[in-house]
């Protein structure tokens, strides 16, 4: 394999491990916030006045 060719296949290889990665930032960054999202409802939905007492009547 000539020079040329290893550069041109090296450079395609690089070129594809650098998509991957963006991809994946890409992902992981809307994982992030999607966990993020997730705690902020649960947050929200807690009513601690529910469940404290007990009405009980014979």
């Amino acid at each position: 394999m000539d020079i040329a060719a290893l550069s041109m296949v090296l450079s395609q290889a690089n070129v594809r491990q650098e998509a991957t990665m963006s991809v994946m930032k890409k992902t992981m960054d809307q994982a992030e916030s999607n966990g993020q999202n997730v705690v902020k409802m649960l947050e929200q939905s807690v009513q601690p006045h529910i469940g404290g007492s007990v009405d009980l009547k014979g």
